[in-house]
């Protein structure tokens, strides 16, 4: 069984790509998202080290991006914090799987963390395309009081 590596460049290209969207039709939490994105990217790089079991500098990294994106959940009116969360959730019980069954093996690990950090990169690039360049909100267009989110 032959194993296949995506090139070393494609990741850094779409968090780029993904902080590009955002600052060109982000609102401001979108961009704080990309931000906490390229922020946790540079970080794991730092924080990286090979051969251990269980990247505990990476996991801090995750928990804090995490915390970032709990704290947009509960500040934007919009579902897509909800599911980068969620995605970001997964990676972190990953961390978890990894530290409580030592034979979960390394390329699980590995590729498991890619797919949902990939997701979570998706995630707030799609957000980021498809909100509103300013809210438009009157009298006459406001929610009701007790409306669910958009």
């Amino acid at each position: 069984m032959s194993s296949y590596q995506l090139p070393s460049f494609i990741w850094p290209t779409v968090v780029m790509a993904v902080c590009a969207i955002a600052a060109w039709r982000g609102r401001s939490l979108e961009r704080l998202a990309a931000g906490g994105l390229l922020a946790a990217w540079a970080l794991t790089m730092v924080t990286y080290q090979q051969g251990r079991t269980t990247e505990w500098g990476i996991l801090i990294v995750d928990v804090a991006f995490l915390a970032l994106l709990v704290w947009i959940v509960l500040k934007s009116g919009r579902y897509w914090p909800i599911l980068g969360a969620g995605f970001h959730l997964l990676a972190i019980l990953t961390h978890v799987a990894r530290m409580l069954d030592p034979t979960f093996g390394g390329w699980t690990y590995m590729t498991a963390g890619l797919i949902w950090a990939y997701l979570v990169a998706f995630v707030i690039g799609y957000a980021a395309w498809t909100a509103t360049p300013y809210q438009t909100t009157s009298v006459d267009t406001a929610k009701p009081t007790g409306a669910t989110r958009r």
